[in-house]
């Protein structure tokens, strides 16, 4: 099947990420075509940055590791500079001290409205390896998580002070998406399954009965994943209060871009496998950050079926982890982030150049390329930063 993609040329995208976009149109269930944003890089089996609707079908591995990853964000009525930067620094570590960062959970039980929910419905009960991954969600709610996740605290054009959380469904959907992968892997050699295992796309039917458990257990990824932002959400909206007490609140957003959806386009109802990629139909309003210390933005969708109402997740790599920390020493990215006046907030500085903007791609350009899918409203800067 035919592939489009957001960019000027084929050069623009890395060999492996072009190789694993192929394999998708190999498939035998692909509806239309499949569809890479201008931040794709490549990923497990399917590009990051990448769409794909398919016919009675779900791959774990083209939803991702993290189901549910996504970003929250919030507006306010004050401009940035009603705080110092001793107030924002001070603010910072409140706001750390509350939110667990990197592989730290809570030590103490948390209050979850949707793990309580999974309980009242039976999840427990299920003869499934996952179900202690229930329990040790309620220590994992309302913590950030490591990589490419942050709490931002930023100034849009006129100065006004934004907050963004990105995050996703922590160990309890890295464990979902896992279990799930492995079951199909298992299955398809066992179907003899025309897709090769090489892809590393293994597929579950909808209709069958563990491709309707994944579907259960990924909604429930995707349901812990949102609550996960509304809570650490919360605590900085209470941290702001504490330190601006006529502060008010506007424009929540709180959008997943990894996770498949039944949607219907082209007259066909199919699975949508958003893996990187946030959906923008006409007048959505979409969240598409940029690398840490650089700027991020927020659209209005404008409905563009080609993309299946998607447009990219944010800048995307450029550079590996690896790579980055090779490239770039820890007090060339420190440096770097001072030079801007960005203040970091990190427990850890030893893979900070994992997450250095020059990493990634230029934020910019990646909005140039898709103007047809999303209209701009609003860029952001970074004042400060958490990172894991």
């Amino acid at each position: 099947m035919p592939i489009k993609v957001w960019l000027e040329h084929e050069g623009q995208l890395e060999a492996e990420c072009l190789q694993q976009a192929l394999n998708l149109s190999n498939l035998p269930f692909v509806h239309r075509w499949v569809a890479l944003m201008p931040d794709a890089h490549s990923g497990y089996g399917m590009p990051i940055g990448g769409v794909v609707a398919l016919e009675d079908v779900i791959i774990p591995n083209a939803v991702g590791v993290d189901i549910g990853c996504g970003v929250a964000y919030v507006e306010t009525n004050i401009s940035k500079d009603e705080l110092s930067r001793e107030e924002y620094e001070q603010l910072v570590n409140r706001i750390m001290r509350r939110i667990p960062t990197g592989f730290s959970h809570h030590k103490t039980k948390q209050k979850s409205q949707v793990l309580d929910e999974a309980v009242k419905s039976g999840f427990r009960q299920k003869d499934n390896e996952l179900v202690k991954e229930i329990d040790a969600g309620y220590y994992q709610i309302g913590t950030l998580g490591g990589g490419n996740h942050f709490i931002e605290l930023q100034e849009d054009e006129e100065g006004m002070l934004c907050v963004m959380v990105h995050s996703g469904s922590r160990n309890f959907g890295y464990k979902v998406a896992g279990y799930y992968n492995r079951l199909a892997k298992e299955l398809n050699k066992s179907w003899k399954s025309p897709v090769p295992p090489e892809y590393d796309l293994a597929y579950l039917p909808v209709d069958s009965k563990q491709g309707r458990e994944y579907i259960e257990w990924m909604n429930l990824a995707l349901d812990f994943a949102r609550e996960n932002r509304h809570v650490m959400m919360e605590v900085v909206k209470e941290e702001l209060t504490d330190s601006v007490k006529h502060i008010t609140f506007k424009n929540d957003v709180n959008a997943h871009h990894n996770y498949a959806a039944f949607e219907e386009h082209y007259g066909k109802m199919v699975w949508v496998h958003r893996k990187g990629a946030i959906c923008v139909r006409k007048g959505m309003p979409g969240i598409i950050p940029g690398a840490m210390g650089s700027y991020s933005y927020i659209v209005e969708g404008l409905g563009n079926p080609e993309s299946f109402y998607s447009c990219s997740h944010g800048a995307g790599r450029q550079l590996s982890r690896r790579q980055a920390k090779r490239e770039y020493p820890v007090n060339y990215v420190l440096e770097d982030l001072k030079d801007q006046n960005v203040i970091l907030g990190k427990v850890r500085k030893k893979d900070v150049a994992e997450e250095f903007r020059l990493a990634y791609k230029d934020i910019d350009f990646v909005i140039s390329q898709e103007l047809d899918l999303v209209k701009p409203l609003k860029k952001l800067r970074t004042i400060a930063v958490i990172k894991g």
